[in-house]
Formats: C-alpha cells, structure tokens, sequence
C-alpha cells in the first residue's frame, strides 16, 4: 500500500491505517527509537507510541512526506523517554555523545527557548544542512537528526569511523560559523 493510501486510510479514521503504517514503516521506526534510546523495549513503546501520535495528527495534518512525518514523531518521542530516563539516572550512551558534539557548535549564551528563537535558530540549521554537499549532508543527518552511531554510517558510504568522525568534526565547524554569522552564537 502507498504512502497516499495510507494517509486516507487514516482521514477515514479506518483502523487499517495504524496496520498499514505498522507494516510498512515499524522497522524503520524502530531504528530510529533504537538508534536513539539503545533499549528495544523502550523503543517499541516508542513506535507504539508514534502511532497513536500519527492517528492523533490525521486529520487536520497531511503530511507530504509520510515516512519523514513518522521518523520526527518518533525521534521526538524518543529524545523525551531518553531524557527522561535520563533524568531519574545519569548515564552515558549515544545521545549524550551526540549531544556533547552539538554543544560544542550550537550552545547560545543567551535564552533561545523562547518559541521565536528556537524557529529561527530551526531555519538557520536547515539551510546550513541544505548547503551541504549531499553526502556530507546525509552523513550529518544520518548522526545528528537519525542519532546513528558513526560505525554504522561508516559502514553505509564504505568509509572508516575515523573518516566519518572527521566529516561530522568538520561539519560543525561550519555550523558553529553559520550559527555565529547569524548571531546565535
């Protein structure tokens, strides 16, 4: 069943939508929960509760990219059960890896919570991404939005870990530049 099918599906509010969406995109999501979280139970509450997230927001949403609409659910929800988790015990893994790494380009000094802010720091980090040439774009989002660990995404482009941990090193020197051209820094 395509994306467009399934979409319908749940503007019916069929309940073959949540079925449908399981059979073609729950590996997927699963990845991605797992990729971040590390804990494949926590991950499968996650994707569970990406459905019910997904049959909540159709309608009114509708959605152009169906895979992508269900990975930003996902990476939400499991960035909060991680951060949660988190909160009750200080421990290592791969976010706090990954999010050691964005500190280092991306820590504001002033107060960028704010919902005006934080869209506008959004919109710089997507043209720096979209500026990117593609493999290095891909590379950045595969380890930041998609939080693989970089043997993986060394083992996808036939790289080496080192060469991809250069790459990414690199990457954020160029997104500490733009964030501090647009004064987010």
């Amino acid at each position: 069943m395509d994306d467009k099918q399934i979409i319908a599906l749940y503007w019916q509010r069929n309940d073959n939508a949540i079925a449908e969406t399981d059979k073609k995109y729950g590996t997927y999501c699963l990845s991605v929960a797992n990729n971040i979280l590390g804990n494949r139970e926590d991950s499968e509450e996650c994707v569970n509760d990406t459905w019910l997230h997904a049959w909540n927001s159709m309608p009114p949403q509708k959605p152009a990219s169906l895979k992508l609409f269900l990975a930003r659910i996902t990476r939400n929800l499991s960035i909060n059960l991680y951060n949660a988790k988190k909160a009750k015990k200080r421990g290592g893994g791969e976010m706090t890896v990954l999010l050691d790494e964005l500190s280092l380009c991306a820590s504001a000094g002033g107060d960028v919570s704010r919902e005006f802010e934080a869209k506008e720091l959004e919109r710089c980090i997507n043209r720096f991404v979209r500026s990117l040439p593609k493999r290095e774009c891909n590379i950045f989002v595969r380890r930041y939005f998609f939080a693989e660990p970089v043997s993986e995404i060394a083992k996808q482009y036939g790289m080496t870990d080192n060469h991809v941990s250069v790459a990414l090193s690199r990457a954020r020197q160029k997104l500490k530049k733009a964030l501090e051209k647009e004064d987010f820094i």
